[in-house]
């Protein structure tokens, strides 16, 4: 008999409970901006923080109220900043935008001492190791950002281009005709 009694109370209280939840997400509700939502959409979504914002969203936050430039990700490159020019209506210059081949970090076996700086660095957890061990990098993983790079005593991490294999081969773009032709 008291079980029951413990048992319809509690379904009694978490059934309140989550009612009152439910009216309290609906009355407190926060509308975000969907420019922002489509911003965040079109980069990369790495949260690499090369931009200088620690995430893609807060990144976008800052395009749409005007902060900061289309050109802020270096990894989305010059077409990036064409659409988020053209979906802003904003005027860019992308004399400054270069567009960099896909690069990855690399380790140099013979000078790594296993200190560990890089792995409490590396936003996506691409480098794997222990202390006093050689450390190595999961390709895959590493979104380039740099930031192991820069951290390491002994220079043997560096940014190499990704070795073009099968499984990451693209066409190349077509050359354009020339304008007699």
């Amino acid at each position: 008999m008291y079980i029951l009694f413990a048992v319809v109370s509690l379904a009694a209280l978490g059934l309140a409970l989550g009612f009152m939840l439910g009216a309290a997400a609906r009355y407190f509700k926060v509308e975000d901006n969907p420019l922002v939502d489509e911003i965040e959409k079109m980069m990369p979504g790495s949260q690499c923080g090369q931009c200088g914002y620690p995430g893609c969203r807060p990144a976008a936050e800052a395009l749409v109220a005007g902060k900061a430039p289309a050109t802020l990700c270096p990894p989305g490159g010059r077409a990036l900043a064409e659409q988020l020019a053209n979906k802003l209506s904003l005027e860019i210059d992308l004399a400054s935008v270069q567009d960099q081949v896909p690069m990855v970090a690399r380790v140099s076996e013979a000078t790594c001492i296993g200190c560990t700086r890089c792995l409490k660095v590396c936003p996506t957890d691409a480098i794997v190791g222990a202390p006093k061990q050689i450390h190595a990098v999961i390709a895959d993983a590493c979104i380039a950002c740099g930031k192991c790079v820069e951290v390491c005593p002994t220079e043997c991490l560096g940014m190499q281009p990704v070795k073009t294999t099968l499984r990451n081969w693209r066409w190349s773009k077509p050359e354009p005709a020339p304008a007699g032709a």
